[in-house]
């Protein structure tokens, strides 16, 4: 009996260790898919489960050392019971029904046992064979997600599967076009290291398959390998360290869509982004149980938006000017329907030298939202004012503005202007369903463009308006599954006061792991 209680006692440690590893991995991709920072205090309580995740190891060590103690148990009641057998056999009168009871008894016991023997040594073999191994003794944890999206394009896009705008169209274009791809599928990985000054330790991997195309045959289903994230952090309880190329803190929200992964939906249509090297350092007060208080500061890679060199790493118009870029940002938190309320603001500078001592300054002014409005209602958006800030993909991905040749030092430069902003209204039907609508635009000043025709940037100079809305519908019938369908529809305008709209049906199944 004491044995039976005791194997108990086991199995509901492996329950309740198998539903706190739920817990923790339940978070993983919420992040990656809306690419938005989470909460302050939803942050403290993943990295706490994430502590106890270290000793749960200790608690399966313990768990495999118990049942190798079950199993030589069940070895000896299996020799209990053939001497018990021999021993009624060799009794010379027969065994009526009463006396064969406890014979029956000790067989029910030892199958009993033997069954729970091997339901826990299972359990316990799957949580082995669920790690992967690392070069250090410390947890790594995988994640991902495999993605297909169906497109139907009306229109002509500068991107046929994510678009950002909608171009001129040229005489070959036929005006719509029907594709599919996996390239937005992503991988992740996470380790979570030993405590360092009082500080948990855990890095951040995640990657990507929308690095461009081989020049192959069919290379355009054979995406290349892009680096998204790669961060490492030092969590104490109010306040964190975070190093590393990681999302663009002082810009936290991005709209739901599974429709563009590989950049955040509505970039270049209102919502600044960029996944770029940063020093920063978040602090937390608690204000009260429902109030929370979230400052954070750093420095960011000064990146302007313009085309890398392909052979080799120079310096673009922000490291030219030998200092980096600047971010704050102070966001209050509090519950409301049970859900956190978020508003928050931000500011953002960059000093550009655009060659022959051309110095410009990027700045930018940023809000943004997160709003329950009923339970299952809520708003979220940003709201950008800023100047030479393609780099985060204002001014529809431009910074400076020229006159003229960029290599004649005669030509005067500017920092292009812009505003823009986005909205998007979530109705969570289940937990299972949700329902997503958001607007963007992105707004050039028309008089910079008009008066300096000449920008370094991937994107037509001319463009002086873009603007996208979209609907969509996200299912997850299980964790691990998603079906999503969403209709998108882009406007871009140009400085000639012509303008090009398209549209895009996408269809989308995802596997998360």
């Amino acid at each position: 009996m004491k044995n039976k209680n005791h194997l108990h006692g086991t199995i509901a440690k492996v329950y309740v260790a198998t539903l706190l590893l739920a817990l923790i991995a339940a978070p993983g991709w919420a992040q990656g898919t809306d690419a938005s920072s989470p909460p302050a205090t939803l942050d403290v309580s993943i990295h706490e489960l994430q502590e106890q995740v270290r000793e749960l190891r200790a608690a399966v060590a313990e768990m495999r050392a118990e049942a190798a103690q079950y199993r030589s148990e069940t070895a000896e009641l299996r020799q209990e019971l053939r001497a018990t057998r021999d021993q009624l056999a060799t009794s010379a009168p027969a065994l009526t029904p009463q006396t064969a009871t406890p014979q029956d008894g000790l067989e029910n016991r030892v199958t009993a046992l033997e069954e729970s023997s091997q339901l826990m040594a299972g359990k316990v073999d799957d949580q082995y064979q669920t790690k992967i191994d690392s070069g250090s003794k410390y947890r790594v944890r995988l994640s991902g997600m495999v993605l297909l999206n169906l497109f139907d394009n009306r229109g002509v896009f500068d991107n046929a599967d994510f678009p950002s705008y909608v171009p001129q169209r040229t005489p070959i274009d036929s005006g719509s076009s029907f594709g599919a791809t996996v390239r937005q599928s992503e991988l992740g990985l996470e380790v979570f290291g030993p405590r360092l000054a009082g500080a948990r330790t855990s890095g951040n991997l995640q990657v990507d398959f929308a690095g461009g195309f081989p020049a192959t045959l069919n290379g355009a289903n054979f995406g290349l390998l892009r680096l998204r994230i790669a961060s490492m952090r030092m969590d104490w309880q109010n306040t964190s360290l975070v190093v590393g190329q990681d999302n663009l803190f002082i810009s936290p929200e991005s709209p739901t869509s599974y429709a563009s992964l590989a950049i955040p939906a509505l970039s270049y249509q209102g919502n600044l982004w960029a996944w770029t090297p940063q020093v920063r350092i978040e602090h937390r007060f608690r204000l009260s149980e429902e109030q929370s208080v979230l400052l954070e500061g750093g420095i960011l890679d000064n990146f302007t938006g313009e085309p890398p060199f392909v052979s080799d790493r120079r310096p673009q118009a922000g490291e030219a000017s030998g200092q980096p870029a600047y971010g704050a940002r102070l966001a209050w938190t509090r519950k409301l329907f049970g859900q956190p309320l978020t508003v928050g603001t931000a500011g953002y500078y960059s000093r550009q030298n655009w060659g022959f001592n051309r110095n410009i300054d990027g700045w930018a002014g940023m809000m943004d939202w997160d709003i329950p409005l009923a339970q299952h209602l809520s708003l979220s958006g940003e709201l950008y004012r800023g100047r030479a800030i393609g780099g985060l993909g204002g001014g529809v991905g431009r910074s400076a503005l020229y006159s003229g040749s960029i290599f004649d030092p005669a030509t005067r430069v500017i920092g292009l202007d812009s505003i823009g902003g986005w909205s998007q209204l979530k109705f969570k039907a289940t937990s299972k369903l949700e329902f997503n609508g958001a607007f963007g635009l992105d707004n050039p000043y028309a008089a910079d463009v008009r008066t300096f025709p000449v920008a370094v940037s991937y994107f037509d100079p001319t463009l002086v308006q873009n603007r996208s809305a979209f609907v969509n519908f996200v299912y997850h019938p299980r964790s691990n599954l998603l079906f999503s369908s969403e209709y998108r529809w882009l406007r871009t305008n140009m400085i000639d006061n012509s303008n090009q709209s398209a549209g895009q049906v996408n269809l989308m199944m995802g596997v998360l792991f």
